[in-house]
């Protein structure tokens, strides 16, 4: 899959340019006190040692600024990454010489400044020449590239499917390419999604019946597949597009969330420091609450439910057991004491399946803790949408499916705006609010919230 490849060299360019940087640094030392100095007489000397830590720290800052400049966009053309690298390496230098205005001693020598820019320049574009070099060889040999499913009968489809197939390079691989959304066309192309062989969807007919377009994102959206379309001039006001040049030919990407790029790998790295920090402090904790279960009634101390995830895949729920044995076989006889008929959710008030520990650590969501081996292991995040039963979500309606684009979480908006009071309808407007605009931020602020929602009893869920 190309976008998981471009993930991937996006990231490991992150660690070879401060090593690049670094080594511009040294380069700029060496041919200043080592190479030149006959040359130019030298004023005052640095210690290396304490020239190199200093180095560190800038390299790391300058990183910081070639990520602002968009040196790490995914799926962006050589050339212009390239003039990203110049605008980011300049910009970084300017910082250093406002810093050497106001701290002079930071550096002896002005022409360090100026030579580590222009090596940092050459080598960061050697690296990203090689990088990219690669890259483009792995796609040419078809590893990585992005299966794509063509809609639309004009010169855009023809044109996309001539280029794609003339220049393998840029990791496009035509699986299908239909001229109309027709009832056939349609079914085909969910078997092919079910399959989970699409990576990419571009609809490639500007003048396409709105509603047809509505059909393909909707079906996109529900398998967790990128859509992509021709641009046309209308709409290209509206919120979360992104947009791209493909083979000469402007096209628009409706990106479902932020969190797609960059956002994800920040987000997971987050859920695995958070999460290990987690495990530790509430492992003692843990373990007197798995000591209570097994005393106060027979069964597991740890229940695992299967539970629907991003793109649809199903996964282990790991929760403290906080209900009688057997409890899920018994629910077909509560099915009309359900207080959530508004939706497809399953809740019912004093369920006589609770245990009495288990009323305690469901009030105060301890039985979730366990969920932390979830998120450590990918499954889960700790903030997102709730997950949900299979049976459940075979209940959802369309746009109910834009929840299972990204990891459901231990909280997330809708647990600490009101947690099992919502109604469905509410919980999936929270939610989606969530996925259109996530933010790291927004992460923090949902984490915060949740211990005062759990404290809130009344609607403790």
């Amino acid at each position: 899959m190309k976008h998981r490849l471009d993930l991937l060299f996006a990231a490991i360019l992150v660690p070879l340019d401060y090593a690049a940087l670094l080594t511009a640094g040294w380069l700029a030392y060496t041919l200043r006190f080592n190479q030149i100095s006959g040359l130019f007489p030298i004023v005052s000397t640095v210690d290396f040692g304490t020239y190199f830590k200093l180095i560190l720290l800038v390299a790391l800052g300058w990183v910081i600024v070639l990520a602002m400049s968009g040196v790490y966009r995914l799926r962006q053309q050589l050339p212009a990454e390239l003039g990203r690298i110049f605008l980011g390496a300049s910009t970084s230098v300017l910082l250093v010489i406002v810093l050497i205005f106001f701290q002079r001693e930071f550096f002896a020598s002005r022409f360090i400044v100026i030579a580590s820019w222009l090596i940092a320049v050459l080598v960061l574009w050697l690296v990203h020449m090689i990088v990219r070099g690669i890259q483009h060889l792995l796609l040419r040999r078809g590893i990585g590239v992005q299966q794509v499913v063509l809609f639309g009968h004009d010169s855009n489809a023809e044109e996309l499917v001539r280029v794609f197939r003339r220049r393998p390079g840029m990791g496009y691989r035509v699986l299908q390419a239909w001229a109309d959304v027709t009832l056939d066309t349609l079914s085909a192309f969910e078997t092919m999604l079910q399959s989970g062989v699409v990576d990419e969807v571009i609809q490639a007919d500007p003048n396409m019946p709105k509603t047809q377009t509505l059909q393909l994102m909707e079906k996109c959206n529900a398998h967790n597949v990128r859509f992509t379309f021709v641009a046309d001039v209308f709409d290209t006001q509206a919120g979360n597009l992104r947009f791209q040049d493909l083979a000469g030919i402007p096209i628009i990407e409706i990106q479902r969330t932020s969190l797609d790029g960059w956002g994800r790998i920040l987000k997971r790295a987050i859920d695995l420091l958070l999460g290990a920090i987690a495990l530790i402090i509430f492992f003692i904790p843990g373990l007197i609450v798995a000591i209570i279960i097994k005393i106060d009634s027979a069964g597991p101390i740890f229940f695992q439910a299967d539970r629907v995830g991003q793109g649809q895949r199903k996964f282990k729920l790991w929760k403290f057991r906080s209900m009688i044995r057997d409890a899920h076989g018994m629910k077909g006889q509560l099915v009309d004491r359900n207080e959530r008929s508004d939706g497809p959710l399953f809740k019912i008030e004093n369920d006589p399946r609770i245990t009495r520990i288990g009323r305690f650590i469901r009030k105060t969501s301890i039985d979730e803790l366990p969920q932390l081996f979830n998120v450590l292991k990918g499954d889960m995040s700790l903030v997102g949408p709730r997950p949900h039963e299979p049976e459940e979500v075979a209940r959802y309606d369309a746009r109910h499916k834009k929840l299972l684009t990204i990891k459901p979480g231990m909280t997330g908006m809708a647990q600490v705006s009101g947690r099992s009071n919502l109604s469905f309808e509410e919980e999936v407007r929270l939610d989606t609010y969530y996925i259109e605009h996530w933010s790291l931020g927004l992460d923090g602020t949902i984490m915060l919230r949740t211990p005062l929602a759990v404290i809130r009893t009344d609607t403790a869920s």
